[in-house]
């Protein structure tokens, strides 16, 4: 048997509220299903399991605020949900009736049905079988308004069945997802922000790259497709980082329990501005390996989702290296702040309209500022510099990404 646990849904989370339930006792889950809704400071998140079997059992009410780690639900393995179907058509031994010896042609007796000890239901608490509970929760039944028939008077599946359309029957009650909280989001930042530079030694490096053919590739790209479907400059930016990231895993990984642990996968986290205020920085799962019309399709769908208040647990902990741009704000230049337990962060500016020179010759070229900001116990200069150079490389040969 597994348990469900309320997860870690970034460095500053200590508890969560659970909002909503997606399943109830019996129903099948498989790994990726959403099974429920936490709220954090960040809003509303969608909680993913990743173990298969059948729920067994919900152990957090809708509204219980918990500690990170606290079993919320327990999971039988397929194994184990097989094993208890097969417990259930055999009596234990102890349990079974002693048929008396007759004589040929004799008729006998009827056996005596085995007498099961019920311990006493304790104040306000209804003894009912888990098939009839389950039955009286699909059917909107209180089983406070049923008489069970049962041993020492527990509900069985018949009396749910013999009380439907006579037991009251509770209509299920719609929850309202809460929205995000902009002010608690700030003191979540805020909070992951002073724990970032306090424990973590920073460095920063930037670096100017030439986008000229970066801009005309997807000048290429988008000239005979519709508005909805252009790509954007964030696409090829964040396909350079990834790639960049997969030669030099030194900045690719978690920093945890005292040492560094480098990702295999590449899951670039985006930083997404929150209408209003606040911020967010979900991941692209296995960006190195998607093509860029398929980074945007998940980036398109990211924000929105963001935007929206609906961000997956697996989005919000698995980024390996964070990417963030404020060119579209006007900004030169962005110096970010490593989010814990990652080892570096990139930025990017506004690309700018600057004299280069190219070839001998003074050209206009298309320039933007790329910084990164990485932590000295996994990295140090050196690799810091070979790192931004293979991400502007990559942008200025924008056929191999």
């Amino acid at each position: 048997m597994a348990e469900f646990r309320m997860p870690s849904l970034g460095a500053d989370m200590e508890t969560g509220t659970l909002v909503e339930w997606m399943v109830k006792p019996g129903d099948r889950v498989k790994r990726g299903d959403v099974v429920a809704v936490v709220e954090t400071q960040k809003g509303a998140i969608e909680i993913e399991i990743f173990d298969a079997g059948q729920v067994e059992r919900i152990l957090v009410d809708v509204g219980g605020k918990v500690p990170v780690g606290t079993p919320l639900a327990r999971i039988l393995s397929d194994h184990e949900v097989k094993a208890g179907a097969a417990e259930a058509l055999r009596l234990p031994e102890a349990l079974a009736p002693v048929v008396p010896t007759v004589a040929l042609g004799a008729r006998a007796p009827t056996p005596p049905k085995p007498q099961v000890v019920m311990p006493p239901a304790g104040p306000g608490r209804v003894w009912a079988s888990p098939a009839a509970r389950r039955l009286a929760s699909a059917r909107g039944i209180d089983l406070g308004a049923i008489v069970g028939t049962g041993p020492d008077g527990a509900i069985v599946v018949g009396d749910v069945e013999c009380a439907t359309g006579a037991a009251v029957v509770t209509p299920p009650i719609e929850r309202k997802r809460t929205g995000l909280d902009l002010d608690a989001m700030r003191v979540a930042i805020a909070v992951a922000m002073a724990r970032s530079k306090r424990e973590i030694p920073h460095y920063y490096l930037q670096h100017q790259i030439d986008l000229t053919e970066c801009e005309a590739l997807l000048s290429r790209i988008n000239a005979s497709r519709p508005p909805d479907n252009r790509l954007l400059m964030g696409v090829p930016l964040v396909k350079a980082v990834a790639l960049a990231a997969r030669r030099f895993p030194a900045f690719n990984g978690f920093h945890q329990e005292g040492q560094f642990k480098p990702s295999v996968a590449i899951h670039v986290g985006v930083a997404i501005a929150i209408r209003g205020g606040g911020l967010a920085a979900p991941a692209i799962h296995d960006s190195d390996q998607l093509s860029l019309d398929e980074l945007m399709t998940r980036m398109r769908d990211l924000i929105q989702r963001v935007r929206a208040g609906r961000i997956r647990s697996s989005e919000m902990t698995d980024p390996t290296i964070t990417v963030s741009s404020l060119g579209e704000r006007g900004v030169e230049a962005l110096y970010g702040i490593i989010y814990p337990p990652q080892v570096a962060i990139v930025g990017f500016g506004k690309v700018l309209t600057r004299p280069w020179i190219v070839d001998g010759v003074v050209v206009p070229r298309s320039i933007a500022t790329a910084t990164v900001a990485a932590d000295h116990r996994v990295s140090d200069g050196h690799a810091g510099a070979l790192f931004l150079a293979e991400i502007g490389k990559l942008l200025q040969e924008p056929d191999r990404l």
